[in-house]
């Protein structure tokens, strides 16, 4: 956080080193922001949208149909699901909804539409969908109102909050170079045993070769 010295009669303006405000724009440039993504559903088929996200993480998504070919709205069905298959958000025969959670499991979070079978439209219907994870899915202007903080503390709060989850991405992002890492060297190690169990097999194989034939030899007095 950074601190603000105040003068009860003569207010000093904050000044930020070059260094901080560029890794403050960093950190805004890299923080989780929402993205408007837009389907065109067919008559018959069903669409996804996913995002790989991490545990404890707030997600808010709200959709709505906006039009099928002949400028008329249809409803269509829609299901959430997490990594391990747990249904988040279902609602069928809708134009419009909302779905919000906080994650409980690391992984790819799905998002499926697909047109209700009982519409009556006969084009592709488009569906925007607004995503929002993290420091996007805040309601600022409730921490706002809780706090009292405006202007330049409300952004700088901002920056507080952009900063935490990129330290929580970047950790996250550590545990799984961790993971990877330990799952290579087990692969490795067991393709080395494998190797050589295989080298082994082969040469006791060769070894009882070589002793047949040359008791085969022998018997046939041929050496």
């Amino acid at each position: 956080m950074l601190a603000m010295k105040r003068d009860s009669n003569v207010p000093k303006a904050m000044t930020i080193s070059p260094s901080l405000f560029v890794m403050l724009l960093w950190a805004l440039s890299t923080a989780p922001v929402g993205d408007a993504i837009w389907l065109n559903l067919p008559k018959t088929g069903t669409k996804c949208v996913s995002e790989e996200i991490h545990s404890n993480v707030v997600v808010l998504a709200d959709y709505v149909v906006v039009s099928v070919d002949d400028g008329q709205t249809a409803p269509v069905a829609v299901k959430v699901t997490s990594p391990y298959g747990n249904d988040l958000h279902h609602r069928e025969n809708v134009t419009y909804g909302r779905f919000a959670f906080t994650t409980e499991e690391a992984g790819n979070y799905l998002a499926c539409f697909w047109s209700d079978n009982h519409s009556s439209a006969t084009g592709e219907i488009v569906v925007n969908i607004d995503w929002k994870t993290g420091i996007a899915a805040k309601d600022w202007e409730s921490v706002a109102r809780k706090e009292k903080l405006e202007g330049v503390e409300l952004e700088l709060r901002k920056l507080e909050g952009a900063v935490e989850a990129i330290h929580e991405n970047l950790l996250y992002l550590k545990s799984r170079e961790v993971e990877m890492r330990s799952m290579s060297e087990t692969t490795n190690a067991r393709v080395a045993w494998f190797s050589i169990m295989s080298l082994g097999t082969c040469i006791v194989v060769s070894g009882l070769q070589v002793w047949y034939l040359k008791r085969f030899f022998q018997k046939k007095k041929l050496i």
